[in-house]
């Protein structure tokens, strides 16, 4: 299997959709950041809403926007591409307005507003990377994928600080930055849909059929599971450890926080290329093991005195985000890799699927672990984490084409 061994910045883009689609993704995921981590404070300070009712409206927005993904699946393996990526992003501008809209006290419409919201959050993660492994082939599309990945996180971490900065107006600034990232979601979605990138169904190989099953990759999925707790571990796991359980400063969970989005995105696609040279499904169980490890490691730096565990579990994190990046760089790209291309958007939407639920259940599950101790929390999740990676590791790939010409289906833009 040939390797990515240089990066060209120019093909890498053009690899990712164009010009246009990378300022698109940009765009995107500034307003993203300027919003997404203050929703919740947006519905108890702006409309005076309770924190729990609050909490339940966003959650049920994330639920049922995972029971919409078989439509956009479908969706997808008609062709459609580009249309798609501007729907999820058009969806959430009508999130936006109901969210402008909404009067103080009405948790309905705040409930709607989280759904829509909900729904393109869900749906773009598997509609982008369809696009890409439309216009991308072989190992330039995981490079596409993973520098994605790292334009997208440095647009959320844009956001995020200047959303920070903004917060001193109080309820007045909060509507403001949901003003403006409506604005920047309506900007994005004109950008994705003019690259009219369109597959071809019709045109795909005559051994391959539309009406066939997507594969099933039941190891695959339920390992992924577990794998997407990682991506909550800065966010939830290491604060509460840090603030709750050993009293350190939130400067350190602030300070792990923006280390891990550097990271991200100066090595997603570096690291992606240098591990191109083995095979995805070997990459990705040797993410589960770095996970595994950095799990281990955080159990060991909590156990030291409470002038080291916390500058201890912040040189810990930083093998966490590794792993981080060696899954996201190897995991959507697996998937794209065993799915033919007439039902890559039903693959891509099961794994957005099992993504979603990992990521809905994975507060619940580290807060009840959490309280139980270091050993039951970071215990549990080596030994999880561990036995996903073998399972992915040993599952077969039945009834899957891994030759990368045999998949290629021309697209137009």
């Amino acid at each position: 299997m040939a390797a990515t061994t240089k990066l060209q910045p120019r093909a890498l883009v053009r690899a990712s959709g164009g010009p246009r689609y990378a300022v698109a993704l940009v765009v995107d995921a500034l307003g993203t950041g300027l919003l997404r981590p203050f929703l919740l404070l947006y519905g108890v300070t702006v409309l005076g809403l309770s924190a729990p009712s609050t909490g339940i409206a966003m959650t049920a927005g994330v639920v049922v926007g995972l029971v919409c993904m078989p439509a956009v699946g479908r969706w997808l393996d008609k062709g459609a591409r580009s249309t798609v990526v501007a729907a999820s992003m058009l969806v959430r501008v009508l999130g936006v307005a109901l969210l402008l809209a909404a009067p103080a006290g009405h948790v309905w419409l705040f409930a709607t507003a989280a759904l829509f919201l909900g729904i393109g959050n869900q749906a773009w993660p598997a509609a982008h990377a369809a696009l890409v492994a439309t216009v991308a082939h072989g190992r330039e599309r995981d490079a596409a994928l993973a520098g994605g990945r790292a334009l997208r996180n440095a647009g959320l971490g844009m956001g995020a600080l200047l959303a920070t900065a903004c917060l001193a107006g109080g309820t007045s600034a909060l509507q403001a930055l949901a003003a403006v990232t409506g604005l920047a979601y309506l900007a994005a979605a004109a950008l994705a849909w003019s690259v009219h990138v369109h597959a071809h169904p019709a045109a795909t190989p005559a051994n391959d059929s539309a009406d066939g099953p997507a594969p099933r990759m039941r190891a695959l999925l339920a390992a992924n599971v577990i794998y997407v707790f990682c991506l909550n571990v800065p966010e939830i796991a290491l604060p509460l450890i840090l603030v709750t359980q050993l009293d350190a400063s939130p400067v350190w969970s602030a300070a792990i926080f923006v280390t891990n989005t550097v990271l991200v995105v100066t090595l997603q696609v570096p690291v992606t290329v240098l591990l191109s040279r083995l095979s995805r499904r070997i990459v990705l169980a040797l993410a589960g093991v770095v996970i595994a490890a950095s799990y281990l490691g955080f159990l060991a730096a909590a156990s030291l005195g409470h002038g080291w565990s916390a500058p201890a579990i912040a040189a810990v994190s930083v093998v966490c985000t590794i792993g981080e990046i060696i899954y996201a760089g190897s995991a959507t790209a697996l998937v794209t890799a065993l799915a033919p291309a007439p039902v890559l958007g039903r693959a891509l939407t099961r794994f957005q699927l099992s993504t979603g639920f990992g990521l809905a259940v994975s507060p619940a599950v580290i807060t009840a672990l959490a309280s139980r101790g270091p050993a039951a929390l970071w215990g549990t999740l080596t030994a999880a984490t561990l036995l996903s990676a073998t399972a992915v590791a040993t599952e077969k790939d039945h009834g899957t084409r891994l030759s990368e010409h045999r998949r290629r289906a021309p697209a137009s833009s």
